[in-house]
């Protein structure tokens, strides 16, 4: 069956066949597709839903999927595995300098989406947003040489990378490669409240063009609440970590107890991957990781995209002010009753709680 056929037709009702993936793949409804693509302007194509679950991407996914499914993981990989706006960035800098013995000195030089790439973030670079961003840089050379860099398929990558390597994903855990839990790898999974989640990842969402929404926050809530946006649904991603935190290879992490008690939190992923250090090892790599230094961390904070025209100007930094509870910043009372109705009614069932702030 040829897969490109169904990316060209976007409203197809037909089930997307792949002998190598084991989940279906579908186009959204063509209504709901037609104002998804009003509302998300990075998206040229349309969006699928995967599996029984429905995990939502855009149509880049079809391509994609087996290559992320058997993808070759090694021993010594670390992963670090959210939903986003869960704390990624911050956890990514955290475990890399426990990882890499508080290795500064790196840390400065070599941006941090190097030293951790994303892997699955050129499924949100559509071929026509791409031309547009190469259109808007063909006066320098370099700016279009590191568009095609941080557009290309990030598992090509890996596989020329020496070990150990360092990934990042959004992926639920069923999507991703089966080895990631047998192999021996590391896998550090971050936890947030979805309240702060959702105003974090709208103001993303407003940020970043390969996203590029239009709409306000409460039609965005809309769109995340009832997974129709990207990695949802948010549920099943944060109890499909939660039932693996037993796991002899996985960390689970809650961001909000993170921020609250950074020092433990250094000293338990120190644990997690056999490192140790001293009190002042740990005061020095928490001063290095506190939210003002690290929104002007330049490794850190995707000055690359905002150099490429990637980042919208005049929207919030990528780097917010990473704070517990700041989903009252866009939350009417009427609407956050509703959030918390929905949060309640998805944790009826389960032990999974948020730390309480």
């Amino acid at each position: 069956m040829n897969k490109m056929a169904f990316v060209e037709d976007a409203n197809s009702k037909d089930n997307i066949n792949n002998n190598d993936f084991p989940y279906e793949i579908k186009f959204v409804d063509k209504e709901i597709n037609e104002q998804l693509l009003k509302d998300f302007t990075g998206e040229r194509t349309g969006f699928v839903q995967v599996g029984k679950e429905k995990w939502f991407f855009p149509s880049k996914f079809i391509e994609a999927s087996t290559h992320f499914y058997n993808f070759n993981v090694r021993p010594d990989d670390t992963w670090i595995v959210t939903y986003p706006r869960s704390g990624t960035t911050w956890t990514q800098e955290l475990v890399w300098m426990i990882a890499n013995d508080l290795d500064y000195d790196t840390s400065a030089k070599i941006p941090l989406t190097d030293r951790f790439p994303f892997f699955e973030f050129s499924i949100f670079v559509h071929d026509e947003t791409k031309k547009e961003f190469l259109s808007e840089n063909a006066h320098d050379l370099e700016k279009v040489k590191m568009v095609h860099h941080v557009s290309s398929p990030v598992w090509e990558i890996l596989d020329k990378i020496k070990t150990p390597r360092f990934i990042k994903t959004h992926l639920p855990f069923s999507l991703l490669p089966p080895t990631i839990l047998t192999s021996g790898c590391k896998v550090i999974y971050v936890a947030r409240n979805p309240k702060d989640v959702a105003v974090s990842f709208y103001h993303l969402n407003k940020l970043i063009r390969t996203q590029g929404y239009l709409g306000d926050f409460p039609k965005y809530w809309n769109y995340f609440q009832n997974s129709l946006h990207a990695w949802t649904p948010y549920w099943s991603h944060v109890k499909e970590g939660w039932n693996l935190r037993d796991h002899p290879n996985v960390q689970f992490l809650f961001y909000e107890e993170m921020n609250k008690n950074l020092h433990a939190t250094l000293r338990k992923v120190s644990k997690f991957l056999s490192k140790s250090f001293d009190e002042q090892q740990i005061e020095k790599l928490s001063q290095h990781l506190i939210i003002d230094n690290f929104r002007n961390n330049a490794s850190v904070n995707y000055d690359v995209l905002k150099d490429l025209g990637i980042l919208n100007s005049g929207e919030q930094a990528f780097i917010r002010k990473g704070k517990n509870g700041g989903w009252s910043e866009e939350f009417t009372q009427e609407l956050s009753e509703q959030a918390d109705t929905w949060i309640a009614e998805n944790l009826k069932d389960t032990d999974l709680r948020f730390p309480k702030l």
